[in-house]
């Protein structure tokens, strides 16, 4: 049998966990379905919290490594965030003309059905969601351990095992409240903006004091391999990385077809400037070899200009940002996954939501886990290349289907509809960045291609029932009732499907 059946075939699929298994909840009159409880305030944190999570704290190093200039590497940071802001406008077009969650899924299941969509999900969840969830993680680890071992590297092992907890805790706290996370977003924006004001004002204290030196000759030794200027691209992009994670829960957004686009217009520009500035600050105090050096480069930073005596100021406000990062990545991937279950492209317990807090709490423990064993490793460059490639594909899939759907379907309701010259711009310039690091990074583009083609089998065995033995959907049965029991949650009422 599928791993998911539109027809309840056991207990485990029927809406509600009955006093008969074992439970004493009741009946419950509610229909158990999520809410929009999520403001415009919201909506602009949400996009915030991600994209000012961890990657400024981390990849200026990236990007300096592949361009190898002061100056280059500012225009680098100005050009992903047009790019960013470009991509954010399409999928606000995506998100309003189809507004259920589940972001990019959602979007290529719509435009060119049910495997190209399953294997976005498959790439999502054994990729680049649980290597984001680690990588946030381990930036989180690194700013709270690097001050207490000034001198000397920091336990590797000790890192990989503060960056678990602070995912298992994070994963937890998702999973028992929404509003209590979304009231934290609120709180930790202000962290996150605080900590990049801050870097920005000892910048233009430095600069002011006639520290200038290492912007003069900004523009020498820039690389002109198309390759590593590909690269660069990704180590920035990661760090705008999050543009599109509203659109992933905008079935809990109030209006969305007003506050998705104003969420992105408030964002993006907002984003783009503090980069543009924190670069700046960075690189007037550090030389670029300094910056290349180090993954911690607001300690570093810190280090330099204030003596580490203060370190810990800035290392705790990090700390805080990438915490808060890593709480609204987990909360919003998770929708991405549950959606997927809930479409039948995962097993059907993942498409559960606990019956207290309507939250989708076996998705939030299943990604838990993944992203625990991406933390097999802690080199946080090589997770961040591995990770935006392939989430960059995806990416031009999902734009591209704008395309599609504007040719197949002509007269679909689009609230927001863009200049199709805009997306088409989008489409050609993320082809260039995938095709550019073939040369530079062969190794990451094949692994990331091997692993999302390994979804095409488990597609045809686990959703098409290819060759699948009666036996494999018993034990399927019992897991989904085992995984009810175990997280009290049951089948979401939904008023249409995909």
């Amino acid at each position: 049998m599928p791993l998911h059946s539109k027809e309840p075939q056991s207990p485990a699929e029927n809406n509600l966990i009955t006093p008969s298994e074992g439970h004493t909840m009741g009946i419950i009159d509610e229909k158990i379905k999520m809410k929009r409880h999520m403001g415009l305030l919201g909506g602009v944190a949400v996009i915030l919290g991600i994209i000012c999570g961890s990657g400024i704290f981390i990849t200026p190093r990236g990007v300096i490594q592949e361009v190898d200039s002061v100056g280059f590497s500012l225009v680098m940071w100005v050009l992903c965030g047009l790019l960013s802001m470009i991509g954010a406008l399409c999928y606000a077009e995506l998100g309003t003309s189809i507004p259920k969650s589940g972001g990019d899924y959602a979007y290529i299941y719509e435009a060119f059905g049910p495997l190209p969509s399953f294997l976005y999900l498959w790439a999502a969840n054994v990729i680049f969601v649980p290597t984001t969830n680690a990588i946030m993680g381990l930036t989180f680890a690194k700013y709270v351990i690097q001050p207490l071992f000034p001198a000397c590297d920091m336990p590797d092992f000790g890192v990989r095992l503060v960056a678990a907890a602070v995912i298992c805790f994070l994963s937890f706290l998702n999973g028992y409240s929404v509003k209590t996370t979304l009231n934290l977003q609120n709180v930790f924006m202000f962290c996150k903006i605080g900590a990049l004001v801050l870097v920005i004002l000892i910048g233009v204290t430095w600069m002011s004091l006639g520290h200038l030196e290492n912007f003069s000759n900004a523009f020498q030794h820039t690389t002109t391999n198309p390759g590593k200027i590909a690269n660069g691209f990704y180590s920035g992009i990661f760090s705008y990385s999050g543009w599109s994670y509203l659109n992933f829960m905008i079935e809990e957004l109030q209006n969305p077809f007003v506050n998705l686009p104003r969420a992105i217009y408030i964002s993006l520009p907002l984003v783009t400037v503090i980069y543009v500035l924190a670069n700046m600050a960075y690189l007037s105090v550090l030389t670029p070899q300094e910056v290349a050096a180090t993954d911690a480069v607001a300690v570093t930073f810190s280090n330099t200009a204030l003596g580490p005596q203060y370190t810990w100021i800035l290392s705790l406000l990090v700390a805080i940002s990438a915490f808060g990062g890593l709480s609204v990545h987990i909360m919003t991937s998770s929708r991405m996954l549950y959606v997927g279950a809930r479409n039948g492209h995962f097993p059907a317990m993942l498409s559960h939501l606990n019956v207290w807090t309507l939250t989708p709490v076996p998705s939030l423990a299943f990604l838990n886990i993944i992203s625990i064993a991406m933390l097999c490793t802690s080199n946080i460059q090589l997770l961040i290349k591995y990770c935006t490639i392939v989430e960059s594909f995806f990416v031009t899939v999902s734009v591209s289907g704008l395309l599609f759907l504007r040719w197949k379907k002509p007269d679909m309701d689009r609230p927001i509809k863009l200049n199709l010259a805009i997306p088409i711009a989008f489409v050609i310039i993320c082809i260039f960045l995938l095709v550019l690091p073939i040369i530079e990074s062969p190794l990451v583009l094949l692994w990331g291609a091997v692993i999302t083609l390994s979804g095409v089998p488990v597609y045809f065995f686990g959703i098409k029932k290819a060759g699948q033995p009666k036996s494999f959907g018993n034990f399927m049965n019992k897991a989904t009732v085992v995984c009810q029991k175990l997280f009290a949650a049951a089948h979401e009422d939904v008023d249409e499907e995909f």
